[in-house]
C-alpha cells in the first residue's frame, strides 16, 4: 500500500480553497487504496483530510504527541493513532511510514516538518519523493524564495527541481506515487 505523509495546518486557514484541496487529497488518497500519514489531529485541514481519506474507504495513521492530543484534537475516527512523547519522535514515525512526502497550506509546523523532510532528502537520508500541493497560489511566495536561494548559490538547482508542485490533488499524488515506486525501496532510515 502507498503511503502519503501530508503536512498540513490544524487550522483550516481564511481560504475555503485550503480545505477543499485537503478534501481533495484525501478523497484521491481513499479511493486509490492508499494510506494517509499524518498529524493525527481533526482540527482545521488535518482533520479534512483525513475525513476525506475515511470517507473515501482509504486507511488512515496518526501520529500525535501527548501534550497535543487536546490542542490538536487528536482524531478517535481513524484506524490507528499512535500518541507519542515528542514531536521528534512524531515526525520520524511520520517519516518512516511513508512513501513520499506533500505539504498543504499551514504554519510554521507545517513548513518546518517540510523542510525538515526536504533537508533529510538532500542529505542522502532517503529519496522519497516530496511534493507541494500549491491551493489557491498558497506557495507562490515560497517557490519565489526557494528560487532567490537557488539564484545566490545557496541550493542546487537540481534540490529545487526535485520538489513536485502541482495545483491538481489527483495530478500531484499520481506524480509522487509513480516516482515512489520507480524509486529506491525501504523505509529503514533513522536521521537522528
Amino acid at each position: 500500500m502507498f503511503s502519503l505523509c501530508v503536512y498540513c495546518g490544524s487550522r483550516n486557514g481564511d481560504d475555503p480553497r485550503y480545505a477543499e484541496a485537503a478534501r481533495a487529497l484525501g478523497t484521491a488518497l481513499g479511493e486509490g487504496g492508499h494510506r494517509l500519514v499524518y498529524g493525527g489531529g481533526q482540527a482545521g485541514l488535518m482533520g479534512a483530510v483525513a475525513d476525506a481519506t475515511l470517507a473515501a474507504g482509504g486507511q488512515v495513521l496518526g501520529v500525535i504527541p501527548r501534550r497535543l492530543v487536546a490542542r490538536e484534537l487528536g482524531h478517535r475516527g481513524i484506524q490507528e493513532l499512535r500518541v507519542v512523547d515528542t514531536m521528534h519522535e512524531r515526525k520520524l514515525q511520520m517519516a518512516q511510514a511513508a512513501d513520499a512526502f506533500v505539504a498543504l497550506p499551514g504554519g510554521l509546523g507545517t513548513l518546518e516538518e517540510l523542510f525538515e523532510a526536504w533537508t533529510w532528502q538532500q542529505l542522502g537520508y532517503h529519496a522519497r519523493p516530496i511534493g507541494l500541493l500549491d491551493a489557491a497560489g498558497f506557495y507562490r511566495p515560497l517557490l519565489e524564495m526557494l528560487a532567490h536561494t537557488r539564484d545566490a548559490g545557496f541550493v542546487d538547482a537540481a534540490q529545487v527541481n526535485r520538489l513536485r508542485v502541482d495545483t491538481d490533488a489527483r495530478r500531484l499524488l499520481q506524480a509522487l506515487r509513480e516516482e515512489a515506486v520507480a524509486g529506491p525501496a525501504g523505509k529503514d532510515f533513522n536521521p537522528v
